[in-house]
């Protein structure tokens, strides 16, 4: 028997919420980019800080009111994620930077998206209650994501960037709690 509507945002949500609390904590992250049509690949390590946010948390006001959001219907929790990261072989010195999630519903509010500092929505749903996959668009690109954590220690991410309906890069990292 299927679920309701309400049944299902709020397994949802409850959902998001548990896997943002496993999240906690500091990461390595090693990645590799790949750029589909010339071949060319990077890799790229960072340290990374994952701190949860409950529901009514500034920063969640904060977002809130950045993507004018209804205040009767408050962000039941979201994340800031701080990272440094190092692009290997480049000579570039370290980017560092930080970004902010909150959650209501199904959608998942940013504060910045990937390749913008404009705020962002994605939609995300749960393939099983450790594998949270993401899907945000704007400016004629798509990025899907999938994000699973693996055990207490490490987690995977694969995130495939599309612009105009072709896939144009494809991100994979290994991440490992410290």
């Amino acid at each position: 028997m299927p679920f309701s509507a309400d049944t299902a945002l709020i397994l949802a949500e409850s959902l998001v919420q548990s896997f943002f609390q496993e999240t906690v904590g500091d990461w390595r992250s090693e990645r590799r980019y790949y750029t589909l049509k010339s071949g060319e690949t990077q890799a790229v390590v960072s340290h990374l800080t994952i701190e949860f946010l409950a529901a009514g948390a500034p920063p969640l006001l904060q977002l809130a009111e950045l993507h004018q959001l209804d205040a009767q219907s408050p962000l039941i929790c979201g994340t800031t994620v701080t990272w440094e990261s190092d692009y290997v072989g480049t000579g570039k010195k370290p980017v560092v930077g930080s970004t902010l999630f909150g959650v209501r519903g199904t959608t998942l509010y940013r504060d910045r998206g990937f390749a913008t500092t404009k705020p962002v929505t994605a939609q995300y749903h749960f393939n099983d209650s450790r594998t949270l996959v993401l899907k945000t668009q704007y400016n004629d690109s798509c990025f899907e994501e999938e994000l699973r954590l693996i055990g207490q220690r490490y987690r995977t991410r694969q995130t495939i960037i599309s612009r105009a309906g072709e896939e144009i890069m494809i991100g994979q990292y290994l991440e490992t709690r410290i």
